[in-house]
């Protein structure tokens, strides 16, 4: 018995503490990274072009499930009331601007920390991995909040890095397992604004969840689809879900920013 316990003490020993020497730095979210989002990306517009391309016509609220309180907001939409008082920004902000058409640009601001740069509107996100801190006050893009996910309900730590083992088979699925997306994306503190860029409006309040994912067809391009839900029961009877295509682009010679603009809306005739 002596021997045994003697035995297992020294076999304790010669694995060191946790954390000892030999042991591996924890990865960061860059290092741990299972996609590479990084480049310069340009809007493929194959759906909802006339919504997206153009201002539409004031009440145009088609396929976005507002309320009656946003309806009424809508139908009195003053664009040059948001000009005089400095509101442009209003369609670029964070539930807006991925459906903006332009051009995305996306690199590590750091080992932890995302960066979203937008041609159009000249608008900037930023995506930290963990806990976002909070801003003094709400911004256009607000503070966001970003995690790695996996197929199979991959557990994550507070910094959104996957643990080293998957759940097993047979496992019961987290209530927070992925629901389709390499990245996903909560955003808060944001100021209100717009849909669309006809009025359609969303709350500060809203919540904005965001799942990104990178695909290389057959043809060898390479698309980066975002599914933005936007759940605002201010002004939404149900969640408004949009998905986004951006293709890769070789460089950023077409890069172009431009500041944020109130496009006048289409007249029908």
């Amino acid at each position: 018995m002596v021997a045994l316990l003697m035995t297992a003490s020294i076999g304790v020993a010669a694995q060191g503490p946790p954390g000892g020497r030999g042991a591996q730095p924890p990865r960061t979210p860059r290092a741990a990274a299972p996609v590479d989002f990084t480049g310069y990306w340009v809007s493929v517009v194959t759906e909802d072009w006339r919504w997206r391309m153009v201002t539409p016509a004031r009440g145009d609220f088609a396929a976005v499930p507002l309320n009656a309180a946003a309806r009424k907001i809508g139908q009195a939409w003053d664009p040059a009331k948001d000009e005089a008082e400095g509101n442009q920004c209003k369609a670029y902000g964070a539930a807006g601007i991925m459906r903006v058409p332009g051009r995305l640009h996306i690199t590590w601001q750091d080992d932890q920390t995302l960066k979203l740069e937008f041609d159009a509107g000249t608008q900037t996100r930023v995506l930290r991995f963990g806990a976002a801190p909070v801003s003094a006050a709400p911004t256009w893009q607000g503070d966001s909040s970003a995690a790695w996910e996996f197929a199979g309900g991959v557990q994550t730590d507070r910094n959104g890095i996957p643990a080293a083992t998957p759940a097993g088979r047979g496992a019961r699925p987290r209530p927070d397992a992925p629901k389709g997306g390499s990245l996903r994306v909560t955003t808060t503190n944001f100021l209100p604004g717009f849909l669309r860029k006809n009025g359609v409006p969303y709350s500060g309040t809203a919540k904005i969840e965001e799942y990104f994912d990178r695909v290389t067809y057959p043809n060898g391009d390479t698309f980066l689809l975002v599914r933005t839900v936007v759940d605002d029961p201010v002004y939404l009877q149900l969640p408004f879900v949009t998905s986004t295509n951006f293709k890769l682009e070789r460089d950023g010679s077409k890069w172009h920013p431009t500041t944020c603009a109130i496009d006048p809306p289409v007249v029908r005739p």
